[in-house]
């Protein structure tokens, strides 16, 4: 390849890339709304761990309003919560190679 041939391939993978980076922007607008409503879910998990003292406080005046059903709401969440170690441990146990077929 001579020099001229060389300048041209480059322009065109250079073209050819900041067309490539054009799409993979309009593209990566899909995941814009989704990831904001990750960022804000983590934003509120890290406030109630800096702030336990509000959901406690809410736990607590359920439990003294209403205790029939936050007996009722806790047995429901104690079930859902031992369901879904559960079927953490089941497929934990399945072996990879199943899983990826």
């Amino acid at each position: 390849m001579n020099n001229d041939e060389l300048v041209l391939r480059q322009q065109r993978l250079l073209a050819r890339s900041a067309e490539l980076r054009l799409t993979l922007t309009s593209q990566g607008q899909v995941f814009k709304t989704p990831l904001a409503l990750v960022d804000q879910a983590q934003a509120v998990l890290q406030w109630l761990y800096r702030n336990p003292q509000w959901p406690l406080g809410a736990l607590v005046a359920l439990v003294v309003l209403r205790p029939r059903r936050a007996i009722l709401w806790g047995g429901r969440l104690w079930w859902s919560w031992k369901m879904l170690r559960r079927a953490q441990k089941w497929i934990a146990a399945v072996p990879r190679q199943q899983r990826l077929r």
